[in-house]
């Protein structure tokens, strides 16, 4: 580990500008992640991820580990030269997988075994076996293997997962011997404040690189969701990077911004443009609609991406209507954008000491719903 530096540059309020530099890496913060759950961002390719100004970008272990497997990846070079991309990679643990296959998964003191998803083969999973995929995958960032607690859960139950958690923390970070890949600890905790403040400061006295806020955006309200980041952050170091995972939505993230966190990522801007709709400045959008078979305008007049810039709203409609693949290409490669752009201008309102003007005009502005796109 140490091989991170994270600089706040400066702090309007509790916003921050910074950067963290890893690798020969330089990455301006507040940053939003695609994700590349199996080393791919659905459609795009390394180009295009250069094109939208992505930072960095979030590899799935679980994902990884069933196909093609950490050991291929680590013959080809790590997960980077695999999937020839010249950029950082940050991995997630696997722990978003005990959440979202409950149904197929069982928790205990030594790890979580899996029904595989594809085949119904059994898996297990322990702390030290995340970290050492991690290590083969070859990513830049690595997360300690943690549960997402779903929402709503009972006290005891969220203490108790919360308590092994952290343990798993210690045994991770015990097993991680890879010296240029760093390592995040994820703060659990549920709606509960007292769990929230305890396993931040646990996990802070074990000296993480990074720290991610975990367990938020499962289903809880907008209150309770912010709420959970004001009863964790607070009690996070602020010369190390502060990460919220898997949010997307404009509302959340520059809500999140506002609070502190730097680093964000989520699948919602390429699971939506797959399905016709599209972030805008002027609101959500569903391309699919026949409102837009002879609408020669572009996409987003304000976007500077390549969809905006060379394809009219009749095409994109057409490409949809025509079931072509190039249209959940060009689509992704707008929402991606649109997010980054958002997070670029917080970066300029930050420096310029006026981020709560700019996410106010934002937030009024581009006529969001409750959902935040």
């Amino acid at each position: 580990m140490k091989n991170l530096k994270y600089t706040l540059i400066h702090q309007d309020r509790d916003a921050r500008l910074g950067q963290i530099e890893i690798n020969g890496y330089k990455i301006e913060t507040p940053c939003f992640m695609p994700v590349g759950t199996q080393a791919t961002v659905k459609f795009l390719d390394y180009r295009d991820i250069k094109d939208i100004n992505a930072s960095l970008i979030l590899g799935n272990t679980y994902h990884l580990w069933l196909r093609p497997g950490e050991d291929i990846v680590e013959k080809a070079g790590g997960i980077a030269s695999f999937m020839h991309y010249d950029g950082p990679i940050l991995t997630d643990s696997g722990g978003y997988q005990v959440f979202s296959l409950a149904d197929r998964r069982n928790i205990n003191e030594d790890g979580v075994t899996f029904k595989s998803h594809l085949d119904g083969t059994t898996l297990f999973m322990s702390p030290e076996d995340s970290i050492h995929i991690q290590e083969k995958l070859g990513s830049d960032i690595a997360m300690s293997f943690d549960e997402c607690i779903p929402y709503p859960s009972s006290y005891d139950y969220v203490k108790d997962s919360t308590l092994r958690t952290l343990r798993w923390a210690k045994r991770g970070l015990d097993a991680h011997s890879k010296a240029d890949q760093a390592l995040f600890g994820i703060v659990q905790g549920g709606e509960y404040a007292d769990l929230r403040e305890y396993c931040a400061k646990e996990l802070v006295k074990m000296d993480f690189d990074g720290y991610a806020i975990g367990g938020t955006s499962v289903g809880e309200d907008k209150q309770t969701h912010y709420k959970m980041i004001d009863d964790t952050i607070k009690f996070l170091p602020v010369d190390k990077p502060r990460y919220e995972m898997g949010i997307g939505a404009v509302n959340d993230i520059l809500t999140a911004i506002e609070k502190g966190i730097d680093m964000f990522d989520c699948v919602l801007p390429t699971r939506i443009a797959r399905h016709g709709t599209l972030m805008t400045s002027k609101g959500r959008i569903n391309i699919k609609k026949s409102i837009y078979k002879d609408d020669f305008s572009p996409l987003d007049e304000e976007c500077d991406c390549e969809t905006c810039q060379n394809y009219t709203k009749a095409y994109l409609n057409h490409l949809f209507r025509a079931n072509e693949g190039l249209g959940n290409r060009l689509l992704s490669i707008h929402n991606l954008r649109f997010l980054i752009r958002i997070v670029e201008g917080a970066r300029h309102a930050i420096k310029e000491d006026r981020f709560l003007e700019y996410k106010k005009d934002i937030i009024s502005r581009y006529h969001f719903d409750q959902r935040g796109f």
